[in-house]
């Protein structure tokens, strides 16, 4: 379970805005995360606390296939993100690396920016404990929650001793 102030954004958030190419090369997740969303959210790095929610619209992430776009998000502090929908890369990506993301098209559209929001992964329920309504996605089927809990695919395999 995860509480935390929800940043929100809308429809086609690719992963050159969630983190600009320029800088790709950063020798570090933290180096990325302090340039997540500032091309289309210049004060997100300042205001957002570990533990936050970001919450998109339709196909957040499309784009290119990077695996930065999850990382930098993760690094700046975001617990999960929940979105209408994702593009598919940015979907497999996010749970290679153990980041949960959660598909729910009737929370993304009602959540506000800055709204207090509670997400229960077991169960896939979202509260808004700002406005009091509950919202359910989708909840993981088992396997997918064991390679969150592990930290990523790798180290879930590597937990297995495949």
């Amino acid at each position: 379970m995860i509480n935390g102030k929800v940043f929100k954004y809308g429809d086609n958030v690719d992963t050159d805005v969630i983190i600009p190419a320029r800088y790709l090369n950063a020798p570090s997740p933290e180096e990325l995360a302090k340039h997540c969303m500032e091309d289309i959210d210049k004060d997100f790095v300042k205001n957002v606390k570990a533990g936050d929610i970001m919450v998109g619209g339709a196909n957040f992430g499309c784009g290119s296939s990077r695996e930065h776009a999850p990382i930098s998000i993760r690094a700046a502090g975001i617990s999960c993100v929940i979105a209408k929908s994702f593009a598919r890369i940015f979907y497999r990506n996010s749970i290679n690396i153990g980041f949960p993301i959660l598909e729910c098209a009737e929370a993304a559209e009602k959540i506000n920016n800055g709204d207090d929001v509670e997400v229960d992964f077991g169960t896939g329920v979202i509260k808004d404990k700002t406005t009091g309504e509950t919202f359910r996605a989708t909840a993981f089927p088992p396997f997918i929650n064991k390679i969150i809990e592990n930290g990523g695919l790798l180290k879930y395999v590597k937990s297995k001793e495949c």
